[in-house]
């Protein structure tokens, strides 16, 4: 942190309420109390009124504050909820910067409006849900992308052996609660994604490369449609579970007189036959024949076992 944002950064901290120590303040911006001391002077000098006491420590003289931000209630929530999205989807680095930028916010809107936003803030939570394995492989891959640098990894797809793949990694994108990569794959010639969960022994190469402007970033789920369709039929009172627990690779459903008709497209079989077992009884095969061969073995090595 150079010394024009630790200044700005330091009167936030002054605006809190009551007194704040000047070996806190060193504490919080990993100076030492020396530095703290030359920039409340400056602050001083510069027209804040810094008020100090003996024994209490430093604040702003009461009445001064920041011009405030003309946001409405709901848009300083949305920034708000916005960055705790960030500190809880994010690695660390990242979640900091938010952190950061969250305290700015409240500092900089009017008082009346900053106990609005905290109450509408408790009232909706965003709860955490990145894994503390992903955090690393994250980190390491966003490195990656941003240096335009070759990764390898070792990938675990279900029912699959685990392979060592070798890419260039595009973008990162946070769909249906999960990390996804999306990469080039020089070997197969095409596009990628990859979730950050089945990653292991992530590595950044000395490689780099050039984007092609043909490679887009968009998620693959979007972007492309696989090989294989596969439609499935629930019963229509299954239809609301089925929309909280939907499949990656769902393209479209359709209420119909006999259930609810779903339809996915799917690069193989062993992608989906996990989901689909998943449901029990609760699901039937339409199409392919494949998939529900699939299904009636692997029922019968569950009944076996």
């Amino acid at each position: 942190m150079n010394r024009t944002d630790r200044l700005f950064a330091l009167l936030l901290e002054l605006r809190r309420d009551g007194w704040v120590q000047a070996d806190e303040l060193a504490h919080t911006f990993g100076v030492s109390v020396r530095t703290i001391y030359r920039d409340l002077l400056a602050l001083s000098e510069s027209g804040v009124p810094v008020v100090s006491a003996p024994g209490k420590g430093y604040r702003l003289m009461d009445g001064h504050f920041l011009p405030p931000l003309h946001l409405s209630a709901q848009e300083a929530v949305m920034l708000a909820l916005g960055a705790d999205v960030v500190r809880q989807a994010f690695d660390a680095e990242y979640a900091e910067a938010a952190a950061s930028a969250l305290k700015k916010l409240r500092s900089a809107l009017p008082e009346e409006r900053q106990d609005e936003v905290e109450r509408l803030r408790r009232q909706v939570r965003m709860l955490p849900s990145l894994e503390p394995t992903e955090e690393a492989v994250l980190r390491t891959l966003r490195a990656a992308v941003l240096g335009q640098r070759v990764v390898s990894f070792v990938y675990h797809r279900p029912q699959s052996a685990p392979r060592t793949r070798r890419v260039y990694p595009l973008a990162l994108v946070h769909l249906s609660g999960a990390w996804m990569l999306g990469a080039f794959d020089p070997v197969r010639g095409g596009r990628r994604t990859f979730r950050l969960s089945r990653m292991e022994e992530v590595q950044v190469l000395t490689d780099t490369f050039e984007p092609d402007p043909t490679w887009s970033a968009e998620p693959a789920a979007k972007r492309e449609r696989h090989g294989l369709t596969v439609r499935l039929r629930f019963p229509s009172e299954l239809r609301r579970t089925v929309q909280e627990r939907p499949s990656f690779f769902r393209t479209n459903e359709q209420e119909t007189p006999l259930g609810l008709e779903v339809t996915l497209q799917v690069g193989a079989l062993q992608d989906i036959l996990a989901w689909v077992l998943s449901w029990g009884a609760g699901v039937q095969v339409l199409e392919p024949a494949e998939l529900r061969e699939a299904v009636r073995a692997e029922a019968r090595r569950m009944l076996l076992t």
